[in-house]
């Protein structure tokens, strides 16, 4: 009778499909980049780096990392590629490339990642003659040094001797002798290196002048005094040499003054200049005036 009764269906509670509260929260965070970045990215990085640093945190591990690198990078280094064998000298003299070799003081052959071109620059750029310096590692192991040289324009003489100077003033070279570059102009006094620009340019504005020139003094680091043969001086004034030089000129054109019997002529006045004749014309000038004369060694 019993299995005659019909049986009751058994119902199955179904599953909230909605998510936690915790898991809703979650899911949320798992949405913002920033938050999906520190999971996936963040946090594996950081486990490494820790693993890293607790294993590099033992000194024997450490120093065996530092000499696999090392040793890798002299392999590197001393690869054939990297090798220069060879210092080539342009643009210097035979004599300024011997005293380049000499500053380089590079024991080739070498790698090139063990020269140190800056302090090579500065060591080449010391010696006087070398203007500037430019040094390149070029493809065959060939170390380029490309010299730009200082050309000398005038002769300085010192107490200590004669100084060959650029356009500038530079030293570029001692000289022994005048006659070894008579074909520079010559400069002296002290401070002249310093003012050889402007002695340039009188040399330059001195026109028909320029073959009777033996020099230029420089008169108390202030102005200058040009020496002509003959024992002739032409006092220049400290502003405005070159105008002044001119208005002379001017003048020597008009009357032929610098081929008088003159010692000296003062520019030093804006006004006009004063001349110093030599005894013989003052002598000439004070009988023509009837003036007794009287001979002595002064």
């Amino acid at each position: 009778m019993q299995s005659l009764i019909a049986r009751r269906p058994t119902t199955r509670v179904r599953k909230d499909p909605a998510p936690s509260k915790w898991a809703y929260r979650v899911q949320r965070w798992m949405l913002t980049p920033y938050v999906r970045s520190l999971v996936f990215k963040g946090i594996p990085t950081l486990v490494v780096f820790g693993a890293a640093a607790l294993w590099l945190g033992h000194e024997p591990n450490r120093q065996a990392v530092i000499g696999q690198l090392t040793h890798l990078r002299e392999e590197f280094e001393a690869r054939p590629e990297f090798r220069v064998s060879l210092a080539r000298v342009e643009g210097a003299s035979d004599d300024l490339a011997e005293a380049v070799r000499a500053k380089l003081a590079l024991p080739l052959p070498m790698s090139s990642f063990d020269i140190d071109l800056d302090a090579a620059r500065d060591r080449i750029e010391a010696l006087d003659a070398v203007k500037k310096a430019d040094l390149r590692v070029r493809s065959g192991g060939v170390l380029q040094v490309l010299i730009t040289e200082r050309v000398p324009v005038a002769v300085w003489r010192t107490e200590d001797g004669l100084t060959l100077v650029d356009e500038t003033g530079h030293r570029v070279a001692g000289l022994l002798s005048r006659a070894d570059r008579a074909d520079l102009p010559l400069i002296a006094g002290e401070g002249a290196d310093a003012a050889t620009p402007e002695a340039l340019e009188l040399i330059a504005a001195a026109g028909p002048l320029t073959p009777r020139i033996r020099g230029l003094v420089r008169m108390g680091d202030r102005r200058w005094d040009i020496v002509l043969d003959r024992d002739q001086r032409i006092l220049l004034p400290e502003k405005n040499p070159v105008q002044a030089l001119e208005r002379l000129l001017a003048l020597d054109h008009a009357q032929d003054l610098m081929n008088r019997d003159i010692l000296t002529v003062d520019l030093r006045s804006d006004h006009r200049p004063t001349l110093r004749l030599t005894p013989n014309a003052l002598a000439e000038i004070r009988r023509a005036q009837g003036l007794e004369t009287v001979e002595n060694e002064l």
